[in-house]
């Protein structure tokens, strides 16, 4: 008769009792960086994710590979923002193979924003657009550059997480409470941080920066295209080119997924400073803080059009 042994009796024991955690983890994608910096604030250690997106390329004209469908496949949950954003998701995200797991953070109606989106594509077609889009008139989607903003989305995946199988909702409680008590100091920091810009006039590529500024209370003296797959109309150039010469210490925002071309056009002749931004995050680190870094990249941004600072 065989004989256990008794070392390799426990070590299999041991075996065993870890496969429940292994299969326990959570797949979690996200359309865009931000939201994925977002889902490590709040979820537990034992939680993959990926980010649909990559560094470089735009939400808003995005083609999705293979691949990724595939990891969405996988996935346990997919937060987006909304068709408002990835318009390219949203015929995907609403079908039947992942409309139960997708979670939109702007809105869980979004029949207004289709009907503006259809009013905004008759315009087009109508050769009526004025160079600007403003995403139809539902809200801006970019929320996640507005730290309130973020912190209602944080609490969204908490809810969502907190759903799922074997989650540890206690767990993700702190996780939130301790976000949510971040994101407060360090938007006080950065209010701190901000109080010399408020005399400079700021321009950006499009409205992305739009939430960021209304929340600090900056002066976004205007924007050079609500829709950035369109070149903006001449006449809003000439509005845009006024502004700038009479506006003091002017600071153009750029962002590094589109051309700067329209901006160096406009600005020829003109004592104008250039800062980069990225509303992407794309040379963030995802961790626990990634968000509270992304803020002050912002910040740091904005920052350098101070004259002291400014790129001309």
């Amino acid at each position: 008769m065989r004989k256990h042994n008794p070392l390799i009796t426990a070590v299999t024991a041991g075996a065993l009792m870890t496969l429940p955690s292994l299969a326990a983890a959570t797949e979690v994608v996200t359309s865009i960086k931000p939201l994925e910096l977002l889902v490590h604030a709040i979820a537990g250690e034992d939680t993959h994710t990926s980010t649909i997106v990559p560094a470089g390329s735009s939400p808003h004209t995005y083609t999705m590979k293979p691949s990724q469908r595939r990891a969405m496949e996988k996935a346990d949950v997919i937060f987006w923002v909304g068709p408002e954003m990835e318009s390219f998701l949203t015929r995907l995200l609403s079908g039947e193979d992942f409309h139960a797991k997708a979670i939109s953070l702007i809105s869980e109606d979004n029949s207004e924003y289709r009907e503006a989106e259809d009013n905004h594509r008759d315009e087009e077609h109508s050769g009526h657009s004025h160079g600007t889009h403003d995403h139809g008139e539902g809200e801006d989607p970019h929320i996640w550059t507005d730290p309130q903003r973020a912190v209602e989305m944080a609490e969204k995946i908490r809810d969502a997480l907190a759903e799922l199988d074997g989650a540890d909702k206690k767990s993700l409680d702190r996780n939130f409470t301790r976000f949510r008590e971040q994101v407060a100091e360090t938007e006080s920091g950065i209010r701190a941080r901000l109080t010399s810009v408020h005399d400079i006039s700021l321009f950006a590529y499009h409205d992305a920066f739009t939430r960021f500024a209304e929340h600090y209370n900056l002066e976004l003296a205007d924007v050079l295209t609500l829709n950035p797959e369109l070149s903006p109309g001449a006449r809003h150039i000439a509005e845009v080119q006024t502004k700038l010469k009479k506006a003091t210490h002017p600071c153009l925002l750029t962002e590094p997924q589109f051309n700067r071309q329209w901006w160096t056009s406009i600005t020829r002749g003109l004592d104008v400073s250039f800062s980069t931004w990225d509303p992407l995050a794309t040379d963030i680190e995802v961790t626990k803080t990634g968000y509270l870094d992304f803020q002050n990249s912002i910040a740091d941004a904005v920052l350098k059009c101070l004259p002291e600072n400014a790129q001309h």
